[in-house]
C-alpha cells in the first residue's frame, strides 16, 4: 500500500513537469513570433520609407543621363547609355546630311564623331548623325516637346516633312511616363500620338507595329491619369516600348552596327526651333 502511495505521488509530479515544460515551450514560441514579426515590420517600415525618398528625390532632381557609349565588340553593336530617358529624336527617311543641316540651320555647326555628337545632344545642342540605312537621326533637348506645347510640335513636325519627305518623331520620358510619335509623309500626317497624364494628340489609324507591340491609345478626353491608376500604368508599358516602335517603323537609336560610325562624321550645333515654325 505504501509503495502504491509512493506509486502515486511520482506519477503526480511528472504530470506537473510535463505541464510546466509545455507551457515553457508555448511561451517561448510565442516570444518568438512575435519577435519575427516586429522584426519584419520594422524591415517592411524601412523599405517602405527608403523607397519614397528615392522616387521623391528622382522627382526632384529629374534623371541624370549618363555620357558614355558603351561598345560590343562580340556583337558590333553600340549601346548608346546617355540616350536613356528622357529622350526626344527624330528619324528622316534620307541620305542627304547637308540639306538636313541646311534646313534645321545650325549654328556654330561642326563636324564631330558619334559619340562627342550624342553627348552634345544632352548638352541643350542638335546632333545631326550620318546616314544610317537610309535614315539620318537627329537628336537633343531643344526639339520640340509635346507635353509643352503640342500646337507647335505639330507644326515643326509638319514644316520638316514638306521640305524633307518623311519625317519620325519620338519622344519619351519613363519618370513620367509622359511619350509620343509621330509618322509624318511629305506633308501628311500619317499617324500622330501623345500622351502626358491626358492624350495631347491622337490623329490616324494606329499602325501594324502598334497594335502588334500592344500599344494603348486613349481618345481625347479619356483614360486621363488623375481618374484612376490603370491609364498611367498603361502609360509607362507605352514608354518602356518605343524604342521597339521606332526599330519597326525605322531605326533603334539605341542600338547602331559600329560599322556606320567610320564612315562619315555628324554635326553637331547650337539649335533654334523658333525659325522652323
Amino acid at each position: 500500500m505504501v509503495a502504491s502511495l509512493m506509486s502515486g505521488s511520482l506519477g503526480d509530479g511528472d504530470v506537473v513537469s510535463t505541464a510546466s515544460e509545455n507551457h515553457t515551450t508555448i511561451t517561448l514560441a510565442l516570444i518568438g513570433l512575435f519577435c519575427l514579426v516586429l522584426l519584419t515590420g520594422v524591415i517592411l517600415i524601412c523599405l517602405v520609407g527608403r523607397y519614397f525618398r528615392n522616387h521623391k528625390t528622382a522627382g526632384l532632381s529629374g534623371p541624370k543621363p549618363r555620357k558614355r557609349t558603351d561598345f560590343d565588340g562580340d556583337s558590333g553593336i553600340l549601346h548608346i547609355s546617355a540616350f536613356d530617358s528622357p529622350g526626344r529624336w527624330l528619324a528622316i527617311k534620307s541620305s542627304n546630311q547637308q540639306a538636313v543641316q541646311t534646313l534645321f540651320g545650325l549654328h556654330n555647326a561642326t563636324p564631330c564623331s558619334w559619340t562627342e555628337g550624342v553627348a552634345r545632344a544632352n548638352s541643350h545642342k542638335l546632333f545631326i548623325s550620318p546616314p544610317i540605312n537610309g535614315w539620318i537621326l537627329v537628336m537633343g533637348t531643344h526639339l520640340p516637346e509635346t507635353s509643352e506645347d503640342v500646337d507647335a510640335t505639330f507644326r515643326f513636325l509638319l514644316h520638316l516633312s514638306r521640305e524633307l519627305g518623311e519625317v519620325q518623331y519620338f519622344s519619351v520620358n519613363r519618370i513620367l511616363g509622359h511619350h509620343a510619335w509621330a509618322r509624318l509623309d511629305h506633308g501628311r500626317v500619317v499617324r500622330g500620338y501623345a500622351w502626358a497624364g491626358e492624350t495631347l494628340w491622337n490623329q490616324g489609324p494606329k499602325t501594324w507595329a502598334e497594335r502588334k507591340l500592344g500599344l494603348k491609345c486613349y481618345d481625347y478626353f479619356a483614360g486621363e491619369s488623375r481618374n484612376y491608376l490603370g491609364p498611367a500604368e498603361q502609360a509607362r508599358s507605352n514608354a518602356e516600348k518605343i524604342m521597339l516602335l521606332s526599330a519597326i517603323w525605322s531605326i533603334d537609336p539605341t542600338s547602331i552596327d559600329s560599322s556606320v560610325l567610320t564612315s562619315v562624321a555628324g554635326i553637331a550645333g547650337d539649335f533654334f526651333p523658333a525659325r522652323l515654325h
